[in-house]
């Protein structure tokens, strides 16, 4: 077995779970690298990442580059001199850093690649109704996602599971991966698969406004599903028109799907027994969390304590 000297490269706390693994498994972490701290808040305070936070607890050597092809950050990486490093969320690698140490640096990736190559990998899956995700590493290559696979596990996908649910699933078992990966590389047992590009391949491009908006013309499954792959974070958003005031931007979190017959316009708003129904092709979606302008996220029965709608409003 080769002794492993480690440089793990990771900024939320998806990466965290992976960190604390290969620690609890006995490996020499010899430095750890994250994002700078940033802004946050209202006051503007610097925040640093979850990453760092526990690295820092753990009394980590840790490194916070804003610029991975910097001289100076070359010259630190030279310095701890890694055999392997460890990528779990992190930002993209220069050539000169992944191809650095002996024994390569890996990826963890939240999706059963090929499949769903890109930023938002657990999203995607869900939003697009997939029954079975899960998390693969491989080693790192000049593309985003493309090199050699060496492990991967499988889950199921729960009908009415979401992004946080899931986003924990694979965060625990992609942690015993990790853990798992190492220890091939330790012992050399590593059979690194080139990748299969071919058949019908689906991305995980970064989400943004235009599309983690609500298409309403769609069906109830798909509006389901792209509210569920989105909550708790980004969040799936709409208009709201509301009689004669003005339109107004509202995220849609928790919701249920009610297949059901009904004539109504989809999107059209019903309010029922303190219930906020939502008319769609095949059903209704009952909105069960929501967020108005200026305004916290709260429960439907809250909200419509205080809000009304008007018998025209709709969602669109």
């Amino acid at each position: 077995m080769t002794d492993l000297r480690i440089v793990f490269m990771g900024t939320p706390e998806f990466a965290v779970k992976s960190l604390e693994a290969i620690l609890e498994a006995g490996y020499n972490v010899a430095g750890v690298v994250t994002a700078p701290d940033r802004p946050a808040g209202r006051g503007r305070k610097l925040k640093e990442s979850a990453v760092k936070t526990f690295a820092v607890s753990r009394n980590l050597k840790v490194l916070q580059p804003t610029n991975l092809k910097s001289e100076e950050f070359q010259q630190e990486l030279q310095e701890i001199n890694p055999n392997v490093q460890v990528v779990v969320a992190f930002r993209m690698l220069p050539k000169s850093v992944w191809n650095y140490p002996e024994l390569g640096t890996f990826n963890l990736h939240a999706s059963l690649l090929p499949q769903y190559r890109g930023a938002a990998p657990i999203n995607w899956a869900i939003m697009n109704g997939e029954k079975e995700t899960g998390i693969s590493t491989f080693f790192l290559d000049e593309k985003i996602d493309t090199g050699a696979m060496i492990m991967q596990e499988s889950i199921l996908i729960g009908e009415h599971e979401n992004l946080e649910t899931i986003h924990d699933r694979l965060m625990n078992k992609g942690s015993g991966l990790v853990v798992k990966t190492l220890e091939a590389i330790s012992k050399g047992t590593t059979m690194p698969i080139a990748q299969e590009d071919s058949g019908s391949l689906k991305e995980a491009p970064k989400l943004n406004r235009e599309n983690t908006k609500i298409d309403w013309e769609k069906p109830l499954h798909e509006i389901y599903n792209h509210i569920r792959g989105l909550n708790p974070y980004p969040a799936a958003w709409c208009y709201l028109d509301n009689a004669d005031a003005e339109e107004q931007t509202v995220k849609i979190y928790d919701a249920i799907s009610h297949s059901r017959d009904h004539d109504h316009a989809s999107g059209k708003v019903l309010v029922e027994d303190k219930q906020l129904m939502i008319a769609a092709k095949g059903g209704f979606i009952e909105i069960k969390q929501m967020q108005l302008p200026g305004k916290r996220k709260m429960e439907t029965r809250s909200l419509l304590n205080g809000f009304k709608f008007s018998a025209n409003a709709k969602l669109r």
